[in-house]
């Protein structure tokens, strides 16, 4: 069997799970990757066939999207061009994993596919959302990637096709202390605009992860690393707590590890709002952005007992087994349905 698996590298997460995924579907056949996007800081150890600048986010200093940057950095021609050389015909299965192209090229090719990630949970409207809907939020998470079947990841299954989240097996089976620092990982803030606040908190260590630092050092009462997955995952085992952005993947792997949890989510990005809302659900910290109290609110946090949850590790066998049983061989029935925004 030929599979063909097309990953968003728009931030890390979807890599990290393609990572995780890759020794699993080497079982059912021979498989190609396509990475779409360009803003990722991840190794990947999976061979990569197919590649395209795609359509990527870009963030503003302090927690927020800059859309001049995106649509600079998006040439319609270019994903147009991309989508109509993927050799999709080639493939028994199509997976995607959020990404655009993939889902115009099957539209175009009329090839069946099947939407597995965080994204395609958002099919089922049980999934959470936040008070205020976004129309073109929703869109966007009901369109951005169509494809035939949807197999969606989340914090809890809140559909009959919702799975588990997929937790690093680097974090599987292991020992989880406290060794009292604070983890921050928010890609989406720049140095200075935390600096002052957790410097200001001096009985509190920060393990800070940015990605303009290449070898770790220490200042004060913060310890800076550069954006690597094995420096990541100890620091991640050994926290006290992790204050992060509104994303799935390491939100899910702090309360599978049953840490403490603030959330941030980016402004202005739909996606991310969500998942506050579904973590306010669950009694996580989540904050609407940083402001005057921010110092008092992480001392208030630290100080908090962790809540407990009940989010569980993927099975992945058993949620590729469920997507090859059911995926729609047939491609002479793919279904005409727009893959556009309409």
């Amino acid at each position: 069997m030929k599979i063909f698996y097309a990953v968003q590298a728009t931030g890390n997460g979807h890599l990290s799970r393609a990572t995780q995924l890759y020794p699993y579907l080497k079982k059912f056949g021979e498989v190609d990757f396509f990475v779409s996007g360009s803003n990722s800081t991840l190794d990947y150890p999976f061979p990569v066939k197919y590649r395209s600048k795609g359509w990527s986010l870009h963030y503003s200093k302090c927690g927020g999207l800059d859309y001049w940057d995106i649509f600079k950095s998006t040439k319609p021609t270019t994903l147009y061009k991309d989508a109509a050389a993927l050799p999709l015909k080639q493939y028994d299965v199509v997976i995607n994993d959020f990404d655009f192209i993939t889902s115009m090229a099957c539209k175009m090719q009329k090839i069946n596919s099947v939407q597995l990630g965080h994204q395609a949970s958002f099919q089922s409207d049980n999934t959470p959302r936040p008070e205020k809907k976004s129309r073109i939020g929703e869109i966007v998470l009901k369109h951005y990637a169509k494809a035939t079947q949807n197999i969606g990841l989340h914090f809890q299954s809140y559909d009959d096709f919702i799975f588990p989240p997929v937790v690093k097996q680097e974090l599987m089976n292991q020992d989880v202390l406290n060794l009292n620092h604070v983890t921050v990982y928010l890609p989406a803030f720049q140095h200075h605009c935390l600096y002052e606040t957790f410097k200001k908190l001096k009985d509190i260590q920060f393990h800070w992860f940015l990605p303009e630092v290449i070898q770790p050092y220490s200042e004060n009462n913060i310890t800076y690393y550069p954006v690597n997955q094995n420096m990541f995952n100890k620091s991640l085992l050994t926290c006290h707590g992790l204050i992060t952005g509104g994303g799935f993947e390491t939100p899910s792997e702090a309360l599978f590890l049953g840490k403490r949890l603030m959330s941030i989510p980016i402004k202005d990005h739909y996606e991310q709002q969500c998942n506050g809302a579904a973590m306010k659900k669950m009694g996580v910290a989540v904050l609407d952005g940083i402001d005057d109290n921010f110092s008092q609110q992480v001392e208030s946090w630290y100080l908090q007992n962790a809540i407990k949850t009940n989010v569980k590790a993927n099975n992945i066998q058993d949620t590729l087994q469920f997507l090859f049983d059911t995926y729609p061989y047939n491609q002479a029935n793919v279904a005409e349905e727009s893959f556009m925004f309409l």
